[in-house]
């Protein structure tokens, strides 16, 4: 889901057939980077655990040449983009389910912003800070969602450890780095118990179902109150 909202932007803010160079802060195991590597783009992919690295680096050597010549790895921190890159050096930064594991997420994002280009993309997945009193409700876990109401962190085991970004606070955050959010989406709004593609069809009766299931929740993820509740929220910021 995230991928077809990130191409609807890159669609829409972008010539048709422009080479982007992107910049992929989090890239884990190369999914994102791979698959906008294989539209064209010059992907670069910043990546500090040595498993995901790896992992990355299999998954590329088995594209062709001309997908594995624009790709390219670096190891390193997200907060230390400045190190590794000029400022204005990318058409579009992704930072994807990064934001949740550090307890200090402005500096990363000021860092993020830097690496933009005029007009560039900044796209963000974190965890809502507005999803855990409700998921925790909806389960009967009256205690856990009367403390997620204060706490960044969510009410459940399903990512310990993580934390949780209000829209409130990173449309303010945006707004200071000359990165103003454009839009932003929900994702998994009604799937939050599903982790992948392969578990959703697994629970559903038939392909058709998933189709349907795909299509509430893109239509669910841009669509008030339903994204307000969303496990994760997908901003887009464009730099001025």
């Amino acid at each position: 889901m995230t991928a077809r909202q990130l191409d609807e932007q890159i669609v829409g803010r972008f010539p048709v057939g422009r080479r982007l160079r992107v910049l992929d802060v989090g890239m884990g195991r190369g999914a994102q980077a791979l698959r906008l590597a294989r539209a064209g783009h010059q992907v670069t992919g910043l990546e500090r655990d040595a498993e995901m690295i790896s992992a990355a680096r299999a998954a590329l050597a088995g594209e062709p040449e001309g997908i594995r010549e624009r790709v390219r790895v670096v190891e390193g921190d997200g907060r230390d983009t400045g190190v590794h890159f000029l400022p204005g050096s990318f058409d579009v930064v992704l930072c994807h389910g990064v934001l949740m594991h550090v307890a200090e997420p402005d500096p990363l994002v000021a860092g993020l912003a830097r690496m933009l280009a005029p007009d560039g993309l900044l796209s963000l997945l974190v965890r809502n800070g507005d999803a855990p009193a409700m998921r925790a409700g909806l389960r009967g876990d009256w205690a856990g969602a009367l403390a997620a109401f204060d706490t960044p962190r969510p009410a459940d085991d399903s990512d310990a450890g993580a934390r949780a970004d209000r829209l409130a606070d990173l449309t303010a955050t945006l707004a200071g780095l000359g990165a103003p959010l454009h839009t932003w989406y929900g994702v998994r709004v009604f799937t939050d118990t599903a982790v992948d593609g392969a578990h959703v069809a697994h629970g559903l009766g038939c392909p058709d179902d998933l189709t349907t299931l795909l299509a509430v929740e893109e239509r669910a993820g841009r669509t008030d109150p339903y994204r307000g509740v969303a496990s994760l929220l997908h901003l887009c910021g464009v730099r001025g």
